[in-house]
């Protein structure tokens, strides 16, 4: 038994779901609208604040596709009614960050030329310091992708611990030649 794929999704005040026929659904809230095409052999339910999805068998692949798409719907929910906020820092000597306009990201990071970045379509990118950024969005999904691209313009090295890192992560040091 899928002990994700089992509890149900409360539905909070101000979000609708709509499901079609053929397991399209769409989900609106205060943040947003998110939509996204389910498995048809898996049932979703919408009792009146709550959400539960049912499998028709024990197969493999039902069993597969039971706890992926409670816990897909779960996070639609959460990104229409509340959204996801991803954080990122900036660490190095004249490393920082700024936006160009609402749509692009511009950062310099060691390189001879900025790195400017477009900001895709539903994330707001804020820049509350010059060497911290904040990606927000309803889609879990492309705002985890957009910070983790932001980040890969420059990874964290071990040496300095120069780079992009999230807000909170250990990046383990290395001892130099000198060290020894």
């Amino acid at each position: 038994m899928s002990r994700v794929g089992n509890k149900s999704i409360k539905l909070p005040q101000g979000v609708e779901i709509n499901i079609s026929k053929e397991n399209f659904v769409v989900v609106k809230g205060p943040k947003g609208e998110l939509s996204f095409n389910f498995d048809k052999n898996i049932k979703i339910n919408v009792n009146e604040d709550e959400i539960s999805v049912t499998r028709p068998n024990d197969s493999l692949r039902n069993r597969s596709l039971h706890g992926t798409t409670r816990a897909l719907l779960n996070n639609m929910v959460i990104g229409v009614s509340e959204g996801y906020t991803k954080g990122l820092e900036i660490k190095g000597v004249g490393y920082r960050a700024s936006l160009k306009d609402p749509k692009t990201l511009v950062l310099n990071v060691g390189y001879s030329n900025p790195v400017e970045m477009e900001i895709p379509e539903g994330i707001t990118v804020e820049v509350p310091k010059n060497t911290e950024i904040e990606v927000k969005g309803a889609n879990k999904q492309t705002v985890g992708e957009f910070a983790a691209n932001i980040r890969k313009v420059r990874l964290p090295e071990p040496y300095l611990g120069k780079g992009i890192r999230y807000k909170g992560e250990y990046v383990r040091r290395k001892e130099g030649k000198t060290a020894a």
